[in-house]
């Protein structure tokens, strides 16, 4: 029971400070007029490195690996990626900091400040059919006129929602599947034997 909330605040704090990493990198980009769609590009690139390589996670996360030794692996790799040398900065700061471990998050955190700079929110569809391209459209355009924002959709199929929609604009979620209906019909029923 300890290690749920113990958990919890390890995630919050995780984010928080990965928001401020990726905070001051976009305000120092948006400064020296470098390319943010490019830093945005490498940091996505080195947060799929780090997610799919198990044995480089581990070195870069083991505390009995010295700093030292992490930094250098740290700029070989990054020396081979030609990373701008403002994302380069940033990920020897995480290392510095024995922060390696927010590369992903500090990757989402820069995306997210990035939409968020450009007035655009990414939304998730979920239907239990692949829908046309024309639907899709429609969708996206609904979405845009309740948000006043544009709208960055990413559409799934799931057929366990038998029909309708599900939409996920940040922590909101649209639920309008035929699942979620009969689920309050159910509960309707429930409540009134």
């Amino acid at each position: 029971l300890a290690q749920g909330p113990t958990r919890l605040w390890i995630t919050v704090t995780n984010r928080t400070a990965a928001t401020r990493y990726a905070r001051a990198l976009l305000d120092v980009a948006l400064t020296e007029r470098a390319d943010v769609n490019v830093i945005d590009a490498q940091l996505a690139a080195i947060a799929d490195l780090f997610n799919q390589h198990e044995a480089l996670r581990k070195v870069l996360l083991t505390p009995a690996v010295p700093v030292p030794n992490k930094r250098a692996l740290i700029v070989e790799l990054l020396d081979k990626m030609a990373v701008l040398p403002l994302v380069k900065k940033t990920l020897l700061l995480l290392v510095e900091n024995d922060r390696l471990a927010l590369i992903p998050d500090v990757a989402e955190a820069f995306r997210q400040r990035l939409l968020d700079m450009r007035n655009v929110v990414r939304a998730d569809v979920t239907t239990a059919d692949a829908l046309p391209p024309e639907r899709l459209a429609a969708i996206q355009g609904s979405l845009a006129a309740a948000t006043g924002r544009t709208v960055e959709l990413t559409s799934r199929v799931d057929p366990s929602i038998v029909g309708g929609m599900v939409a996920r604009i940040g922590s909101t979620v649209y639920d309008a599947s035929i699942v979620n209906h009969l689920k309050r019909i159910r509960q309707r029923l429930d409540a009134s034997i």
